[in-house]
């Protein structure tokens, strides 16, 4: 008796895939973003000879005495040093909204109603949670 293992779907290898060289890019423009940041290559919001005074501070007050927009305030500072690493932030988080709407098609052309309406309220739920209605973003 033999016994083959069980074959992965096309659709969970392309999700693993994304997921695997979409995390794997986000922490590349990590670590560029930092280095571009710590370089000098773009002016900072708060100067790198500051960034300590602020460490114990809590969020709120931060937030406050620094003046850093809340909630999705931040990306009109991507052209600031220390903003811009924010990008690679944002892609690593948001990886698994990304694989979920690339392999939706896939549910939809298959008709399995129970994964599309799952895909799409994780999606939602995710979206919700990112855009800041839920009252986040530490005040």
């Amino acid at each position: 008796m033999t016994s083959q293992a069980p074959k992965t779907p096309p659709e969970q290898i392309t999700y693993a895939n994304l997921l695997f060289y979409g995390s794997w890019g986000a922490i590349a423009i990590l670590i560029v973003t930092f280095v571009v940041y710590v370089s000098g290559g773009f002016e900072s919001y708060i100067p790198i000879t500051e960034v300590s005074k602020y460490w114990s501070m809590p969020v709120s007050q931060y937030v406050h005495e620094a003046n850093i927009p809340i909630g999705w305030g931040w990306a009109t500072l991507l052209g600031k040093g220390d903003f811009l690493n924010f990008i690679g932030i944002v892609l690593l988080a948001g990886m698994t909204i990304i694989c979920f709407i690339i392999i939706l098609p896939h549910y939809v052309r298959e008709k399995d109603i129970i994964f599309v309406v799952l895909i799409v309220l994780e999606v939602l739920v995710l979206c919700l949670g990112a855009s800041g209605l839920l009252g986040s973003g530490g005040h």
